[in-house]
């Protein structure tokens, strides 16, 4: 039988369409052509950029040139303007503002032909640090609320350049969906005293159903009530709430268990089109202490219908079980390390 599943944070029913059920060999994965031509983000072309805002490049190298191994700039086509003006008006019955907020892309690597989970253990702290770093500073600007990081993989999934990048967008108001997020958080906290997050990672830990690679430090597992086939989430096992409050050695874990988790997601369905999203504790506002942050990986293998778009339930064809099942199967090979010494120490702020 189908199954309804309700996720425990924001109450939202699912559908597990188990008698639909599909293997990764039932989806057709679209494969994106190359187009070729300058990339603006390849090095030698920082000048089609704006000037970067933070860069980890070798030392004696200048700004806005090459020798930096992650590059982070203002995007050139930005979804929102930082000179905008705080302040909403009124329209009859609608509120207006300004297209207040940052919008920067952040430069994984400097290698065009490089996808993210192909990137060595220490290139991914790197990406990793860089999040943390640019999340601590627009949060200096008093009017945002809120740093989305997120990564778009493939053109389903809305990536408009092949080489490998993600963006953050700090916003002047808290997302619906985090909001609805902090409220499951604390509903259950008043409830119960604890975290809800934090008891399902320790359910999903005894159960080891959905469970996909886990370490002293973090946990990747398909949640109960997944909404896309092989939805893999990355939770910190302690309690955080914030993420730019990562210490150095959660960096280490999460960057293994996030190219553990992408390799065998590629190796499981062929390299899907995948957006990645952080979810985080809102900032420069009171009582988030109860949040606790995570990344959800979405991979894009089913296209969102009339029945969705009309009622927001999700039919998912794949249990979360099977898909956890399938990626944990798989062998992967992660690129050893290469450590900082060897690419250089400075960092240039700009």
């Amino acid at each position: 039988m189908p199954e309804w599943r309700k996720d425990p944070v924001v109450k939202r029913w699912v559908i597990i369409a188990t008698e639909r059920a599909k293997r990764p060999t039932d989806f057709k994965v679209p494969q994106d052509e190359r187009k070729g031509g300058r990339c603006p983000l390849c090095p030698g072309h920082e000048g089609d950029t704006p000037p970067e805002v933070l860069a980890f490049r070798e030392r004696d190298t200048s700004p806005n040139s090459p020798g930096w191994w992650v590059r982070v700039v203002p995007n050139k086509f930005p979804a929102v303007r930082i000179e905008a003006q705080m302040g909403v008006r009124r329209h009859g019955v609608y509120d207006v503002m300004d297209g207040l907020g940052a919008h920067e892309v952040v430069v994984e690597a400097p290698e065009h032909e490089a996808s993210l989970e192909a990137l060595d253990v220490r290139q991914l702290e790197e990406v990793i640090w860089a999040w943390q770093q640019r999340s601590l500073d627009l949060r200096r600007d008093t009017r945002f609320k809120y740093i989305q990081i997120f990564k778009n993989f493939g053109q389903t999934a809305g990536a408009s350049l092949e080489h490998t990048h993600s963006q953050i967008l700090a916003t002047p108001m808290v997302p619906v969906d985090i909001e609805e997020e902090m409220q499951g958080f604390k509903h259950y906290a008043w409830s119960t005293g604890r975290c809800v997050l934090c008891d399902v990672v320790a359910q999903e830990l005894a159960e080891r159903q959905r469970v996909v690679v886990e370490t002293e430090k973090f946990i990747s597992f398909a949640p109960f009530a997944s909404r896309f086939p092989f939805e893999t989430w990355i939770v910190p096992r302690e309690h955080q709430h914030d993420f730019a409050g990562i210490r150095e050695e959660q960096v280490s874990d999460l960057a293994r268990v996030l190219q553990s988790t992408l390799l065998r997601l590629r190796h499981s369905v062929g390299g899907p089109p995948f957006n990645l999203v952080l979810h985080t504790a809102p900032v420069n506002e009171p009582d988030t202490i109860q949040y606790h942050w995570h990344l959800e990986i979405l991979p894009r293998l089913t296209i969102m219908a009339g029945f969705e778009l009309g009622t927001g339930f999700y039919i998912n064809p794949t249990p979360p079980e099977l898909a956890a099942q399938i990626m944990r199967e798989q062998e992967v090979f992660c690129p050893p390390p290469v450590y900082a010494g060897e690419k250089g120490e400075a960092v240039q702020y700009v």
